[in-house]
């Protein structure tokens, strides 16, 4: 069992409907520690991939796109979810459905952060249906970039999303994959990242 699945099993909540919220270390509250061991073991698993630019979506994967920026000194852009009043309209869009709060967001980079030239480290702290990894990956596309690979925080297994990514060819690596949440138990499922069997703990009392 790896760092982020002990964090998840200590402070993640299983909620009705099998959400599993993790708000008090990583999309609400940041536990910098946790952050900092998400960017290297990023690094780690990315070993001999050429990224000179690291590409999240407001707002969640910012900040393991910042530490993750700063170890391979690249700049960092977040694709934005809402016009400004100082947007411009020289940049790309792509629609992107967020599984979290049930709606369609367009979202887009101003042209000017993303070069052709560009090779791309996507990251973010879940990965669903795999709607926002793929509006991420179609802006990439549309400034003639390329997708050097996807990390993700935590997968949620019994989803779509990997499986799409991986047969699509994206080196994808997710650091926590969860199989199945039982909220009656509080039990959870992590798949081994070799593929070995599964393995199920249950969540710490609240």
């Amino acid at each position: 069992m790896n760092f982020l699945e002990e964090k998840i099993l200590i402070d993640g909540v299983i909620k009705p409907g099998n959400i599993l919220k993790v708000d008090s270390f990583l999309n609400h509250q940041i536990d910098i520690d946790i952050i900092r061991q998400i960017a290297y073991e990023f690094k780690r698993r990315f070993k001999g991939t050429e990224v000179n630019k690291v590409l999240t979506i407001e707002a969640s994967g910012i900040a393991i796109a910042t530490l993750l920026g700063d170890l391979y000194d690249v700049p960092v852009v977040f694709a934005k979810k809402s016009e400004t009043a100082n947007s411009t309209d020289d940049k790309y869009v792509a629609e992107a459905y967020s599984f979290t709060h049930k709606k369609l967001n367009n979202v887009f980079i101003s042209r000017p952060y993303l070069h052709a030239t560009d090779k791309v480290l996507i990251v973010d702290d879940f990965l669903a249906d795999g709607q926002a990894a793929h509006a991420l990956i179609d802006l990439v596309h549309q400034a003639g970039a390329e997708v050097a690979g996807i990390g993700i925080a935590i997968e949620k297994g019994q989803q779509i999303g990997g499986k799409l990514l991986r047969e699509e060819g994206y080196h994808l690596e997710s650091i926590a994959i969860v199989e199945s949440m039982d909220w009656e138990k509080q039990t959870i499922r992590f798949r081994e990242q070799d593929g070995a069997d599964l393995t199920q703990a249950r969540i710490s009392a609240e």
